[in-house]
């Protein structure tokens, strides 16, 4: 019985051992693959945002504007839903026309023609509120504390299709510098079109830049033709968007990306 004991120690010891190399062994493969994804996040040297619906909470914003500009019209929630959905398409169609029109513009003219289109006199106090209350719009919750992290790291940059002054008015809800910002208003343009991403390029030069956006028909799409890296920050959870060449990644809100381009010490041992 002793020496079947003896034996059967000795089976167990050299099964432990071999559990333990096996144990190793996936422990570096881990640490190796933490090494190799900690290096791919520093290949980039800059960062570009879209700033409302990405930093901004741009939708809770003007819903609450739309709101309070159409509260004498007594409409449901589905009416407020509709003039909602008819300004998004008129907001796109008259950024594409040519000449080029101030975002106030384009609040004031997008404004009118869903009116026409809903068939009820909207006040044209939806206009004037919207470009009023658009600088006091706030960051989303995960905004400044992602922001910061990504700051000790990186330069960081925002493409905005608004007005100078508009966009002035909501840096300052932020808690640190942008170190480039392009408006509309500088390049006379709106994105999805090519000149805010020309002149950012310009600008980096030739330094690695990542592109951040909710919005795939304003960014990611364009990002995409124009062979930009980007990150889709997917907020809602929608379904599309993943097919795009240049997607670097998916998140669901700034955080996901800070901890991906620059992990805490406990997100980078964990």
């Amino acid at each position: 019985m002793r020496e079947f004991g003896g034996f059967h120690d000795a089976i167990w010891a050299i099964a432990g051992s071999r559990a333990k190399l096996v144990l190793q062994y996936f422990q570096n493969r881990g640490i190796s693959r933490r090494k190799r994804e900690l290096a791919s996040q520093r290949e980039y040297q800059v960062v570009t945002f879209d700033c409302y619906g990405t930093l901004i909470d741009w939708e809770t914003g003007i819903q609450a504007s739309f709101k309070q500009a159409l509260r004498d019209l007594e409409l449901n929630q589905s009416e407020e839903a509709k003039v909602f959905d008819l300004y998004e398409e008129e907001e796109k169609r008259i950024e594409a026309l040519k000449p080029y029109r101030s975002y106030r513009t384009v609040l004031s003219e997008a404004a009118s023609a869903a009116a026409i289109r809903f068939g009820k006199n909207i006040p044209k106090e939806l206009s004037t509120l919207l470009a009023e209350q658009l600088p006091g719009w706030n960051p989303f919750p995960d905004t400044n504390p992602a922001l910061e992290r990504l700051a000790g790291k990186y330069k960081l940059g925002i493409l905005s299709n608004v007005d100078n002054n508009l966009l002035t008015g909501t840096l300052k809800h932020f808690n640190i510098p942008f170190d480039l910002v392009v408006t509309a208003e500088q390049v006379r343009s709106y994105k999805p079109g090519r000149k805010h991403f020309e002149e950012a390029q310009r600008i980096i030069g030739d330094k690695d830049w990542l592109h951040v956006a909710a919005s795939l028909y304003h960014d990611i799409e364009p990002a995409s033709k124009l062979g930009i890296e980007s990150v889709w920050v997917n907020r809602k959870k929608l379904i599309a968007g993943r097919n795009y060449l240049g997607l670097a990644r998916e998140v669901e809100n700034l955080t996901q990306l800070a901890d991906w381009l620059a992990p805490s010490e406990l997100t980078a041992s964990g």
